[in-house]
């Protein structure tokens, strides 16, 4: 597999990520659904922090891509959703890297939203991951 980042403005590289990747000589996709800052029974955790509850829904979502043999560093795509934007923005200097210590720089999208399926929870993250 071959990925080949395509930037057409370098605004985006500045948060780690990309305004889009082509992928060639994939065999397998992975589609993940949203994870969250969540326990094994869906409790939320770390209520009010969302750089705590980014870090949680991180480590969730790397589980499930451990589980598919595969490694956070094939992921291409990210979809953010968060309930408080302004917050997240304030914050990205702690969030990026988390990510980015995984080697993960994708495209991404953040998505303003007004709740998720918790109230205490601020951030969901699901993403697409190639090999």
């Amino acid at each position: 597999m071959k990925t080949r980042a395509i930037n057409p403005t370098p605004w985006l590289q500045h948060f780690n990520m990309n305004h889009a990747i082509e992928v060639t000589g994939a065999s397998r996709t992975l589609y993940l659904s949203g994870q969250t800052s969540t326990n094994a029974d869906a409790g939320p955790l770390h209520p009010g922090d969302i750089v705590a509850q980014f870090q949680t829904a991180w480590d969730n979502l790397k589980a499930a891509i451990s589980e598919a043999d595969m490694e956070p560093a094939h992921i291409v795509r990210m979809n953010i959703y968060t309930t408080d934007v302004a917050q997240f923005m304030e914050k990205a200097d702690d969030i990026i890297p988390i990510f980015a210590a995984d080697g993960v720089q994708p495209v991404c999208t953040l998505l303003g939203i007004s709740a998720l399926f918790d109230p205490d929870l601020m951030v969901e993250i699901e993403a697409t991951a190639v090999a």
